[in-house]
């Protein structure tokens, strides 16, 4: 009996089809990285006042400096108010002028902006500010909370339709609700369209990845996560352009929609994954897309290997209950839920800070993506050179370290807490990247697809709830630092348990994810009782 191991080998591990199929597959990440620009690009306390043109009814040719002086108090530093004005009264502007106000009450027209490094942000369109000022928090947490869920509906989606279908589905969605957003008449409608984007950026992040890797053998696996996470990096330094230039996150809406039209448009002729139609005992077609790839790969698929294919009846869906009964398997798997959620809530606690740094926010944004370009290309080699455990426990415990370090510049040093959260942010990212490939190399097929969702969606839940955690920053800024950093430490001890499985072919069944835990240690014994069966 062949494995689809064998066939891989036979017809190309990373041949041309491969590497098409990884393209397109990685390139629509590139624009992923797109749909934050609308709340990572904003000014949260943009200078303002309140809207008090209620005065103009008394005095028409009031200048703007003669309004504001009139109708807005002063705070103790001697600068105006952001949040309140003097309440507005039916006297003649000789009276007002005269007397003067003094009853102050909060903005009740909305607020007038100046000075603001954007045309147009979600913060001033919707205005999100002063006792509103929250709600900027709650839109991170709504579009999070859409990635986390799309995580959960589209893993056992993949599980029963398949991996094709369910990365084709939430790029539509994603495509739909890109331009429901841009035109969003109010913050509500804001809200939804975010919360429905999520939902598609969440499905296909987790099929994507899941896709391409099953079509890639074990010597070049690692490029199946590490081109997807290259392509966001490249993604987030032309972000940074994109928002410098356009200044207007609607405009910025239109544009990705129109890029991700480009994609949807070839997203159909995407081949399904021949490992999972082998598994669901689909081995007609299976043949057929593997006879296709030995073509494209320029290869000559084995007449004889193809006889050898197992047909396979499909599974009963009671895999993800068989992993929780593994005592292995478990163990592994909360190891790992556990370090994606970790990891997600300092990676995006540090980019939703990306304008608290100090420094300008373009600047900061660019190295954000340029560093994490070199960063993952350097990934693939020591995931190949060091092995997976070596890889996982040191960036994960670097990352922590760096990041618990802004503790001591925090105050007054933009450059150092700059270096070290770009730093930071780059080690945890590479670690989730790592993260992502050791679920695909440690459960079986049969449940790979429900193992990576229950994986997305803890991750997902980290940065559901990492603008929480940077809220905290109200009672001290260290707070969030301190959080986020020491759940990476934690995180990094537990994956001691973890095996190596650089080179190992990916399991099919529970009882192959099993034995990969043990084959260097069965290796050795065999080995040993070899040598003692010679000497005796």
């Amino acid at each position: 009996m062949a494995t689809f191991g064998d066939i891989l080998q036979n017809i190309g591990e990373f041949g041309i089809f491969q590497k098409l199929i990884i393209c397109a597959l990685s390139f629509p990440n590139m624009i992923l990285a797109f749909e934050f620009a609308c709340v990572f690009f904003i000014q949260s306390d943009p200078e303002r006042h309140c809207n008090t043109d209620w005065i103009l009814k008394a005095d028409a040719n009031l200048t703007l400096d003669e309004q504001r002086n009139l109708t807005v108090p002063l705070e103790h530093d001697g600068s105006f108010s952001r949040c309140r004005m003097f309440v507005p009264v039916d006297w003649d502007i000789g009276t007002i002028r005269e007397r003067g106000l003094n009853e102050t009450t909060v903005c009740q027209n909305g607020w007038v902006y100046h000075s603001s490094l954007y045309t147009a942000t979600i913060v001033t369109d919707f205005d999100l500010v002063c006792e509103r000022a929250n709600l900027l928090q709650v839109a991170q947490t709504v579009m999070m909370f859409g990635v986390l869920l799309g995580c959960l509906l589209f893993g056992p989606f993949a599980e029963s339709f398949g991996r094709k279908r369910a990365a084709q589905i939430p790029l539509v969605v994603i495509l739909v609700f890109t331009v429901t957003t841009a035109l969003s008449p109010n913050y509500l409608l804001y809200l939804i369209s975010q919360f429905l984007m999520g939902l598609g950026y969440g499905g296909f992040r987790l099929n994507g990845i899941i896709l391409a890797t099953e079509w890639i053998g074990s010597s070049k696996r690692s490029w199946g996560a590490c081109a997807t996470q290259l392509c966001g990096a490249v993604g987030q330094a032309i972000l940074a352009g994109l928002i410098y230039f356009v200044r207007d996150w609607r405009t910025a809406q239109f544009i990705t929609a129109a890029l991700f039209a480009a994609i949807v448009s070839y997203i159909w002729f995407l081949p399904e994954s021949a490992r999972w139609l082998l598994e669901r005992g689909r081995t007609e077609e299976a043949k057929e897309l593997i006879l296709k790839v030995a073509a494209i790969n320029k290869r000559r698929f084995s007449d004889t290997l193809l006889e050898k294919i197992a047909v396979k009846e499909p599974e009963k869906k009671s895999n993800i209950l068989m992993l929780i009964q593994s005592p292995v398997l478990r163990k592994y798997f909360f190891a790992l839920l556990f370090t994606w959620f970790s990891l997600n809530v300092a990676y995006y606690c540090i980019s939703f800070n990306v304008g608290n740094f100090g420094l300008d926010v373009f600047l900061t944004q660019l190295v954000f993506g340029l560093t994490e370009i070199p960063g993952h290309l350097l990934c693939v080699w020591l995931l190949e050179a060091l092995g997976r455990r070596v890889s996982f426990l040191s960036t994960i415990l670097t990352g922590g370290i760096l990041c618990i370090l802004i503790l001591a510049f925090n105050q007054g040093n933009p450059v150092t807490v700059t270096v070290l959260a770009t730093s930071g942010r780059l080690i945890v990212n590479w670690a989730a990247t790592i993260c992502n490939i050791y679920v695909q190399e440690l459960f079986p097929t049969s449940c790979r697809q429900t193992a990576s969702g229950l994986g997305s969606i803890a991750s997902r839940a980290g940065g559901l709830i990492a603008p929480l955690v940077n809220m905290l920053a109200v009672f001290h800024w260290s707070i969030p630092i301190i959080s986020f950093s020491g759940l990476t430490l934690v995180s990094g001890c537990l994956c001691f348990s973890l095996p190596e499985t650089r080179g190992i072919e990916l399991p099919d069944s529970f009882d192959e994810a099993e034995r990969n835990r043990n084959k260097k240690a069965t290796r050795k014994e065999n080995n040993a009782n070899i040598f003692e069966h010679q000497i005796n």
